[in-house]
């Protein structure tokens, strides 16, 4: 493919993107996969340098662009080589019309940035979360050790105990150690928020939201494989993916618990008030995790945010009544907007002045109102906020 034709082609898979956000489709990984099968004649080059175009363009637009050429032209204002290549050239984009304009610039559209400037998070630290995020493994302690796991190339040590970061775009899961499970890939900001837990073999866990399981299998390997691991969640299509990546890594404790929609105590009755920790990772906007996900801030709208609000909320409500006295819920965003962190956090305390809310032991981030945040700028993480309530005994 020329250099034209290869921008003409990421301008067709943006405009997917784009009508993909407005309308909650598909996201932009699962859209360029599909794409590229039906572009067969483009090569592992041309593929690459597309797929560069298309997350190129989508950081360089902060509010959801008109269409994927005027995302391409944003992108072109940053990159000189771009703009000569709309040339009207075979298979490469039109010429820009005299009065045609790009799309607008910024962080995200204007009400979420303001939002996330009043929780703390702009300049730097704003500009941090739309850089590219590394790629980081857990080794699996069931099956591996620091002194045993070999790999074919060296990784580097992460705060989080057992965590090895390499480059974007690594192929770990060509590796021996992935097929096997020795290793699992996971952000380093959520290895610690599994390793606030505090999960000790013998324990009753459970993983509220546990998706597709990465921290289950996380907590399980913490335990030692010894004690009660519940892992549940509404979604049933995620919760199917964890048995085989359990069976992969060898956990053994770990019970899948499919929950219906607010009848979550049915389902949990069994361990009503028995739990000694309660991780709710909570349906959330994901704005800690823009560097991964780009296009995530214009699917978000302030009816969706408040949604989320409601949906934390009535997981704590349940994580409250899961714990045993004297048990902990450890409550946990990849969020860095306060409306999703610390003010449910503090809503969750105000009428439960029996509760305590104390901060992780963790050796990497900051305190920030009632719990703990974690940020790409600073720590080189995905964005989290991370709380520890702990129950009256």
């Amino acid at each position: 493919m020329t250099p034209a034709a290869r921008v003409q082609a990421a301008i067709e898979l943006l405009d997917q993107v784009i009508a993909a956000a407005k309308e909650g489709g598909a996201p932009a990984d699962r859209i360029l996969a599909e794409g590229f099968r039906g572009r067969r004649y483009a090569g592992s080059k041309d593929r690459r340098a597309i797929r560069e175009l298309v997350y190129g363009a989508i950081r360089a637009c902060g509010p959801v662009p008109e269409s994927g050429r005027a995302a391409m032209l944003r992108l072109a204002e940053a990159d000189p080589a771009i703009a000569p290549l709309f040339d009207g050239s075979p298979y490469g984009p039109a010429p820009v019309a005299p009065d045609e304009q790009p799309a607008e610039g910024g962080l995200a559209p204007q009400w979420l940035e303001q939002a996330l400037a009043g929780s703390g998070i702009a300049g730097e630290e704003a500009e941090a979360l739309l850089g590219r995020a590394p790629l980081d493994i857990r080794i699996n302690t069931l099956k591996a050790t620091c002194e045993t796991l070999e790999l074919p190339e060296p990784g580097e040590p992460l705060p989080a105990l057992n965590g090895l970061r390499f480059p974007s775009g690594t192929r770990v899961e060509q590796w021996d150690a992935w097929r096997e499970g020795r290793i699992e890939v996971q952000d380093g900001g959520s290895q610690l928020a599994c390793l606030a837990v505090a999960a000790r073999p013998g324990e009753t866990v459970i993983d509220l939201c546990a998706g597709a399981g990465g921290k289950s299998l996380a907590l399980a390997a913490a335990m030692e494989n010894r004690g009660i691991l519940i892992a549940s969640d509404t979604d049933r299509g995620r919760l199917s993916r964890f048995a085989p990546r359990a069976q992969r890594a060898g956990v053994t404790i770990a019970q899948e618990v499919l929950l219906d929609r607010g009848k979550e105590l049915e389902a949990l009755h069994e361990w009503r008030g028995r739990a000694d920790a309660v991780l709710v990772d909570a349906p959330c906007s994901g704005t800690g995790t823009w560097r991964r996900n780009p296009e995530a801030r214009w699917r978000l709208s302030e009816a969706r945010l408040t949604q989320l609000i409601e949906t934390q909320d009535h997981l704590l409500e349940i994580a409250k009544q899961l714990v045993r006295p004297g048990g902990r819920i450890i409550y946990v965003t990849c969020s860095l907007l306060d409306c999703e962190g610390s003010e449910r956090i503090a809503r969750f305390l105000v009428s439960r002045a029996e509760w305590n809310a104390s901060l992780p032991p963790l050796s990497v981030g900051r305190v920030h109102g009632t719990g703990w945040r974690l940020t790409p700028f600073h720590d080189g993480t995905d964005g989290f906020f991370i709380a520890d309530l702990d129950s009256p005994c």
